[in-house]
Formats: structure tokens, sequence, C-alpha cells
């Protein structure tokens, strides 16, 4: 008889973690070694029991991300694969957590039966993506407005929250006329003419969030 795949959840919301642990814990293929409500936690609790499948949430309450925790597990000598489990479907959230090595992104609202078909895939490599995330990455690929690159994404990211020319450049190690330079063909993509019409227009495509 096969092992039960072993889990860890991380979600900063102890009920979102008492639901999964009830919806997956009670299968005999599936047995939730461990939860975890931080990235640190997430990391030392993978390093001592080699999960075969992480469960990440991207909003977590330490100030370190999902995306830059899913990098850290990935570093582990033994590293789990790491399923997205998460309410946003902006494009800067799925190209980051890709980017970060996730094997596959799921959103909350999806059935039960999904995740845990999901799981599987996961702890096979086989990549795997809720229908809204897929058709996201479609509609990049051949969608008729011009594509922003992923680092014009990242920056449209950080204008939202406020950051500075001056402030881009210094967090993504680049020059400011580098940076002017992005926001230029951002403009350019987006039909618009100003940081706020840029910010409005790239939540409005669900490019990011605020």
């Amino acid at each position: 008889m096969t092992s039960p795949l072993r889990l860890i959840l991380v979600d900063d919301h102890p009920v979102v973690r008492a639901g999964l642990r009830a919806l997956l814990g009670g299968r005999p293929d599936m047995t939730v070694v461990a939860e975890a409500a931080t990235a640190a936690d997430a990391v030392r609790q993978a390093a001592a029991l080699r999960p075969d499948v992480v469960l990440m949430d991207l909003q977590l309450g330490d100030g370190v991300d999902g995306v830059a925790a899913t990098a850290h597990l990935l570093d582990l000598p033994d590293p789990p694969r790491v399923l997205v489990l998460t309410t946003y479907d902006t494009e800067e959230d799925i190209m980051r957590a890709v980017e970060a090595g996730a094997t596959g992104y799921l959103l909350k609202d999806c059935p039960p039966e999904e995740i845990f078909r999901a799981v599987h895939s996961a702890a096979a490599g086989q990549t795997v993506l809720s229908p809204p995330v897929a058709a996201r990455l479609m509609d990049r690929m051949r969608g008729p407005q011009p594509t922003l690159s992923t680092r014009e994404v990242e920056i449209l990211g950080l204008l939202a929250r406020g950051h500075s020319n001056r402030e881009i450049s210094r967090l993504l190690f680049i020059s400011e006329a580098t940076v002017k330079t992005h926001l230029v063909h951002i403009y350019a993509k987006l039909g618009v003419d100003s940081r706020t019409a840029a910010v409005h227009a790239a939540v409005e495509r669900k490019l990011i969030r605020l």
C-alpha cells in the first residue's frame, strides 16, 4: 500500500488551516504533518519533517509573503513541492509564484476534488493551475492587448504601493533611468499618461492588486 502524502499547511488564518486539516486530513491518501502561520515556521517545519507538498497562502502575517517563503522552501536540501492556495488571482501574484518555483496555483474557492487532484499532481511534479489562473496566463500569451513584461508588472506593483522611482530603482537594483524607461513602455501598453492612471488600469485588468 502506498504511503499517504505528507502535507504542511501554511496560512496565517487559524480557521482556514483548521478547515484544510479537516478536509485533507480525513483522507487515507493524505496526512497533515504540520501547520504554520509564518514563512519562518513553514521553512523550519519543512526542514524537520520533509513533507511531500506544502500548501502555501500568499499573504502571511510575518511580513514575508508566500512567494518568498516558496523560494526559501525550494532552497532546502530536500525541498517539497509547493502548491499555492490563495484568494489572489492577479497576474503579478501568479507570475511571482511561478517564477519562485511553485508547482501549482489554486484559488481557495475551487471545489475540494480539485484540491485533492492538485495535491497528487503536485507531489508527482506536475504543474497544476486553477482554470481561472490558466485562463489568465493564456490571455497573457494570446491577448490582442500589448503584454507587459514580468519586470513591468513588478514595477506597477511597486507603484501601486506608493514607491517613488528612486525607491523602485533601489528595490530592483536598476537605475532610475531604467525605471523611467519601463514606465514609458508601461504607459504606452496601457494607453495611459500618468502613474495614477497606470495603477488604475492595471488593477482593472487584474495585473496587480492594491
